[in-house]
């Protein structure tokens, strides 16, 4: 059975195919494509969970390539991979404000009992799962980090 998101992307291939918006089907395909490719490679049926983690990182490397084409110069490129990272964003769910970012950490380093840098690690794997697709983990990592030392 697929999941609840891979449902909402093929149906989205097939509104995007009706309505002839190339831009969006390409993106919608490019995903399609990414999910194929790691459910042949691992030999799994991918779940929500999952879905979200790939979802988040296809979205972080177009944001990567975004800095690096403005800083070449490259604002047609940087202006198509916006487009792909707002489609990529529609199947996220809601981003969480850096005040819930925040709670969460806290609450996590309270769960774990973490008190040093060394323990950041159980702290990420209590927050991870909390915010993954919903908030920058770069940022969650520098709040661990600022809160552990």
């Amino acid at each position: 059975m697929a999941s609840e998101l891979y449902t909402q992307i093929k149906n989205g291939v097939k509104e995007a195919m009706r309505s002839k918006n190339k831009e969006r089907l390409s993106t919608l395909r490019l995903i399609q494509a990414e999910f194929k490719r790691i459910e042949v490679d691992e030999r799994i049926e991918l779940d929500d969970a999952r879905i979200l983690v790939v979802l988040d990182k296809m979205c972080k490397q177009r944001r990567d390539s975004i800095n690096q084409f403005k800083d070449a110069g490259r604002d047609d490129l940087a202006e198509q991979e916006q487009k792909e990272v707002a489609v990529i964003t529609e199947f996220l769910p809601a981003a969480l404000s850096e005040d819930e970012i925040d709670t969460i950490v806290t609450e996590a380093i309270a769960e774990s009992g973490a008190a040093s840098p060394q323990d950041m690690g159980k702290v990420m794997a209590l927050v991870k799962p909390k915010v993954q697709g919903r908030g920058d983990m770069g940022l969650v990592s520098k709040l661990v980090k600022s809160k552990l030392s």
